[in-house]
């Protein structure tokens, strides 16, 4: 029985069940081989010159074969035979190996399966095995190579590999004793031109920027797109004044000439930021890090313009603070070193407690306590706040829900005030815990809460919704208008202590702080003076209508619980 399909008959024996192997293989475009290495002779299949375009006769030796063979491409069979560490146990040892074949002005890349025998000496002596084209896998793999390395957009190297090529510049400037420079580019309100006219312009910009770029470097130098806006170059063999000269022609590349778009011709600029190595950043979190500070230097300066990294005593002070503090911001959340301090605030008449404001504390491992103002700010550098605040939030529910009687306030940050993850965390707290809700105030600062109104604006209703009271902390330090007040729907002011400090000695301070007062109570908000130290200031608040009064007149943040001691809550005259 036969099958045809073309000009190549596949035969089944029917007696016996045995199938044709040579005519499977012709049916499918593959072709066998047999190779005894020590005489060189090269055995083709009958559809040799059907895959390879070359009759059998022109390929009979290994050498004649390997004159076809790509020698610049991967590595060929008898590479693979010949460097093969494994030994024949009686079986033959298997290869797989892909290499292009040459075949006039084309080439193909093949497969290679096959099995090589060793003779009596231990050696490769004779080898079999089947080809295969492959040029469509291999198409389809070199694709997938490239989009690991380089970005679909610009073309030029992603970002893993641009860091990849810094370290190798890196490593090299280091052992040579030479220099290279690194720096980081920023094309200019790319935010605008997509606001403006669309992503599609601002993806044409960013691409034709890199063109640029490119277009001015040496061939030496390599150019990766670094993040949405910007870019990284790296400057091998370079010294901090040809560094300086290289980042002026790229901003004279950009600026110069306008860039034609669909919408139009746009007018672009980039900002940059360098750093040489290793004079200045002998590893690459330190490049990347001091590029992006004279970055930033860069861009308070102007926009189109180039600073190079210098050193910095009082800035380096302050990174390594931020590590420090860092490591000990993680250690404290996963050790369980987070704790309370409670600060008193009085109704301005009876001296009767309104509430605890709830100060967060770290209990350090040496045993000593860091206070909010020392570890916030470096929390909020390095992205940990809103981690932070929401542990303190849960713990602030908890004594909450211990004390029935109690009514607390608690600091939000502005970073966690948008961040919806805080927010789904604060509405599964209070859901868990309701009754909790009414008896607790959220304060956020006034200069966070006019930055943007419309932000403010919606945190306070998500609070207020949640059953939660919400207070502007610092009132005064920004100078939000009675226009705005009305608009965020507060419903207590604390009114910021640098002015509440100096009321008895200062006529301007008193008359700013009397007409806050007067505000609040005609708003119907409540009102807190901070920083209340002497029963003068405490006389002239409450005679004013102030409603609460905090400070060290009041009594300081302390990790005592008077609710659970039973004590009087009235303080002291």
């Amino acid at each position: 029985m036969a099958f045809q399909k073309g000009a190549i008959v596949t035969r089944f024996d029917q007696s016996s069940g045995v199938l044709d192997p040579a005519g499977i293989l012709q049916s499918i475009g593959d072709v066998a081989y047999e190779w005894q290495l020590d005489t060189d002779a090269l055995t083709w299949g009958a559809n040799a010159r059907a895959l390879l375009g070359v009759d059998a006769e022109a390929i009979s030796s290994g050498r004649a074969f390997a004159r076809h063979v790509d020698a610049a491409g991967a590595p060929t069979r008898i590479d693979v035979i010949q460097q093969s560490t494994q030994r024949d146990a009686g079986k033959g040892v298997p290869y797989l190996v892909q290499y292009a074949f040459k075949r006039g002005d084309e080439k193909i890349w093949l497969e290679d399966t096959g099995r090589w025998f060793a003779g009596p000496d231990g050696t490769p002596q004779r080898a079999h095995g089947v080809l295969r084209a492959i040029n469509a896998r291999h198409e389809h793999e070199r694709w997938l190579e490239r989009r690991a390395k380089f970005d679909p957009l610009t073309g030029e190297l992603n970002r893993v590999c641009l860091t990849e090529a810094l370290g190798t510049a890196l490593d090299e400037a280091i052992r040579f004793r030479a220099s290279c420079g690194f720096l980081l580019v920023s094309i200019d309100h790319l935010g605008h031109l997509n606001e403006a006219y669309g992503f599609g312009v601002g993806d044409a910009v960013v691409a034709q920027v890199g063109k640029r770029i490119r277009a001015r470097l040496r061939g030496k130098d390599s150019l990766g797109r670094f993040s949405g806006n910007k870019f990284g170059v790296i400057l091998s063999s370079c010294t901090p004044e040809e560094l300086s000269i290289a980042a002026e022609r790229l901003l004279a590349g950009v600026r110069d000439e306008p860039f034609y778009t669909e919408a139009g011709p746009v007018a672009v600029t980039i900002t940059i930021g360098g750093v040489t190595a290793p004079r200045h950043a002998r590893t690459i979190p330190e490049v990347l890090s001091r590029a992006q500070d004279a970055l930033h230097a860069s861009r308070v300066k102007r926009h189109g313009s180039f600073t190079a990294y210098m050193p910095n005593a009082e800035r380096e002070a302050i990174r390594r603070q931020s590590v420090r503090v860092a490591d000990e911001i993680v250690a404290a959340l996963n050790e369980r070193r987070i704790a309370l301090a409670f600060e008193p605030v009085v109704e301005a008449h009876s001296r009767k407690i309104g509430f605890y404001e709830c100060l967060m504390r770290i209990n350090r491992a040496d045993g000593g306590v860091a206070h909010a103002n020392e570890i916030i700010p470096v929390a909020e550098r390095v992205g940990l706040v809103r981690m932070l605040d929401f542990r303190v939030l849960e713990l602030v529910v908890a004594e909450l829900t211990a004390a029935p009687g109690l009514q607390a306030s608690v600091n939000v940050s502005p970073n966690s005030a948008v961040d919806p993850h805080w927010w789904q965390g604060l509405g599964a707290l209070l859901r868990a815990n309701s009754e909790a809700a009414a008896r607790l105030i959220i304060e956020i600062t006034e200069t966070a809460a006019i930055q943007d109104l419309d932000d403010a604006r919606g945190f306070v209703t998500r609070v207020k919704d949640l059953g939660c009271r919400i207070a502007i902390d610092d009132f005064g330090a920004g100078h939000t208008s009675f226009r705005n007040l009305r608009k965020l729907g507060v419903d207590v002011v604390k009114i910021d202590g640098d002015f509440v400090a100096n009321v008895v000695k200062s006529n301007d301070d008193r008359a700013f702080v009397q007409t806050l007062v007067d505000l609040s109570r005609r708003l119907g908000l409540k009102s807190v003076a901070e920083w209340v130290q002497d029963e003068q200031t405490a006389a002239l608040l409450a005679g004013w209508g102030c409603d609460y009064l905090q400070g060290s007149l009041i009594g300081l943040a302390t990790s005592e619980r008077p609710w659970r001691a039973g004590k009087d809550h009235a303080a002291s005259a």
